[in-house]
């Protein structure tokens, strides 16, 4: 049993459901993202998205996008973001962590050579953003035959057929993208994801994770209500960016908005 699979077993013991924040990388610089990994899940993250730096976030809206620009001004690459991992694995052997990005910079160093890097490294799944289940085969089975989950995004426009196809690849967790448009967007509507998670419950017994447009503690609290966990970016990379010049800050500032989350979401 892997780190994810094993966090969402103890999580539906106790009752209980995700909180799983995502940071970029290497953001406002390198020496953060570890401190802040360690912050976070003190503060009550259960899984961590780490995010892979990239010159073409074309999925993310303009605060991921900043983000990544301030990691790549340090020369942050994926190697580098495997290097952090490698780092929190030495103080925290539990927490899963995935890396969530685009395809290009593990194309470069290769399928099968990423995939058994991130796993010497501590990684637990990968996300990628730009690769769809159905081109997914050669990164699919490199990361399975090192045991590492490969996690896909359904939105609400994905069909009822495309939904079913990216239930049986998928493992780890499903992230469904409760909002139409980029990272950042905030039109969250509850109720259709209510409506939305019910019909995939049909497809699947992954744990079905809820992001985009979720803000803080009430907004969290809500869409775990109908779904697994709730999983929280762009108003983490915001405090980020309004610290980026005090980065001795972020850690602790951060570490904050997660807290302050996961009392709602425990309150139910």
């Amino acid at each position: 049993m892997n780190r994810i699979e094993a966090r969402f077993n103890q999580l539906k013991a106790d009752g209980r459901k995700a909180l799983i924040p995502f940071v970029t990388a290497g953001d406002p610089q390198p020496s953060v993202t570890v401190p802040l990994m360690h912050a976070l899940v003190d503060a009550g993250a259960d899984i961590i998205e780490l995010g892979v730096p990239f010159s073409d976030p074309m999925a993310d809206g303009p605060v991921i996008q900043l983000a990544c620009e301030r990691s790549l001004l340090h020369g942050t690459r994926l190697l580098d973001v495997l290097s952090m991992v490698e780092e929190f694995r030495q103080k925290d052997s539990l927490t899963p962590v995935v890396l969530m990005g685009y395809l290009n910079p593990i194309e470069a160093i290769g399928y099968e050579n990423f995939a058994t890097r991130a796993k010497a490294a501590g990684v637990d799944g990968v996300l990628t953003v730009d690769m769809p289940p159905i081109e997914s085969g050669g990164l699919m089975a490199a990361l399975k035959a090192v045991e590492l989950d490969i996690i896909f995004l359904i939105a609400p426009t994905t069909s009822p057929v495309r939904r079913k196809a990216i239930c049986e690849q998928g493992s780890g967790y499903l992230y469904y993208v409760s909002v139409k448009g980029v990272t950042g967007s905030s039109a969250l509507n509850v109720g259709e994801v209510a409506d939305y998670i019910e019909q995939m419950r049909n497809d699947t017994d992954l744990p079905l994770c809820v992001g985009f447009g979720i803000r803080d503690g009430a907004t969290a609290a809500s869409v775990c209500r109908v779904s697994d966990g709730a999983i929280v970016g762009s108003v983490l990379v915001n405090q980020i960016a309004a610290l980026a010049q005090t980065p001795d800050k972020v850690p602790a500032s951060v570490a904050s908005i997660i807290h302050e989350m996961r009392v709602a979401i425990d309150a139910g």
